[in-house]
């Protein structure tokens, strides 16, 4: 909790020194901003109404926090934004992932190490460093944690712009990034935004499966194949459940097809590297797996939280949407022993699939 305290002053590279400690600890871009959200009250007041969130009811608790990040950290004067890119292979790849519907897809920010606790662990170093410079200063660090509007706050501390799909974008690094921030008593010295460059171009609208950008800036999380296969614990849809196609865990298209995006940077960072196998996995390895070796898999990453049941609540959902097999079949109608009321449904509905595909 940042203490109240005397304004600090502050050596006159501060702001150099504070990038050139991001640039060591991995972050590609550090920006600096004031608290002021000012411009985010009434977009997020119509995102809320139009129950854009869903079922993320937890997106409607503590708002007065959400727009006003000094009433969730009191004394904060500014907010040190950072992003640490994640990718691990080409958007190709992906792409052609897509085109083979045997095979799962997971978002590609899923494939490693949980970052929440990576992200956490390199901020903390970096206010520690400041501490080292400064001596002693109130900060506390988060990473899509708490009641934080991260692209706000980055796009103010000129990281990146939002994009028309509403993630981050950087003319060098395209979108493939995490996100965290270091709120500080300290009067740093800020940084400006900088140009929107989308454009008239709408690719990101355009190649969503399920049509979840319901105008520029603005998502439907309700029709987002990311909320359904993470957040949202009952049954998918039926409406949407073929353009899922084979996505088990998130979904990428707004950024694979961006053309930002053909500036994208590999990671440097090996806990970001895909585990288990998991960036080239058959659906029915997924979906074959006891509870336990899904626990021990998936051990650090953050693919545990949503649980074995919508995991494969969300694998039954793909295999429906292969070309018919009757080991698929047969899979399918073995799973139903003992299975759950979501599971069950998306098993039922995976079946028929296969039956018509026959």
């Amino acid at each position: 909790m940042i203490a109240c305290k005397e304004t600090k002053k502050l050596p006159a590279d501060i702001y150099q020194q504070i990038k050139k400690i991001g640039l060591q600890l991995g972050f590609q871009a550090t920006g600096i901003t004031t608290t002021q959200l000012d411009l985010q009250h009434n977009h997020y007041a119509r995102w809320i109404q139009n129950n854009f969130h869903g079922d993320m009811s937890y997106m409607e608790r503590n708002v007065d926090k959400r727009l006003n990040p000094a009433e969730l950290v009191p004394d904060t004067l500014t907010v040190i934004c950072a992003r640490m890119n994640y990718l691990t292979e080409n958007s190709e790849h992906c792409i052609d992932l897509l085109d083979h519907p045997t095979d799962a897809y997971i978002s590609r920010y899923a494939l490693g190490r949980d970052y929440h606790k990576l992200i956490r662990k390199r901020l903390q170093k970096f206010a520690l460093q400041l501490t080292t410079l400064l001596g002693e200063f109130g900060y506390r660090v988060f990473t899509d944690s708490a009641p934080v509007l991260e692209k706000a706050l980055a796009v103010k501390a000129g990281i990146g712009w939002r994009g028309k799909h509403s993630n981050l974008l950087d003319r060098q690094h395209g979108s493939w990034f995490f996100l965290g921030e270091i709120f500080t008593d300290l009067p740093l010295q800020t940084d400006e935004e900088i140009p929107d460059h989308c454009g008239d171009c709408t690719a990101c609208i355009d190649k969503c499966p399920t049509q979840a950008i319901v105008s520029p800036y603005i998502v439907d999380a309700r029709r987002c194949i990311s909320y359904l296969t993470i957040e949202h614990h009952s049954a998918i849809p039926v409406e949407f459940r073929k353009a899922m196609g084979n996505r088990i865990y998130g979904c990428d298209d707004c950024q694979l097809y961006c053309p930002w995006n053909r500036f994208e940077k590999f990671t440097s960072e090996i806990d970001f590297n895909s585990r288990n196998g998991l960036s080239d996995i058959e659906l029915l390895d997924c979906f074959e797996w006891t509870e336990a070796q899904f626990l021990k898999r998936f051990e650090g990453s953050p693919i545990r939280r949503i649980g074995f049941q919508k995991w494969r609540s969300n694998i039954a959902i793909a295999l429906g949407n292969a070309a018919h097999s009757p080991h698929i079949v047969t899979s399918l109608q073995l799973a139903l022993s003992g299975a759950s009321e979501l599971l069950t449904e998306h098993i039922n509905w995976s079946i028929k699939q296969q039956h018509l595909s026959a």
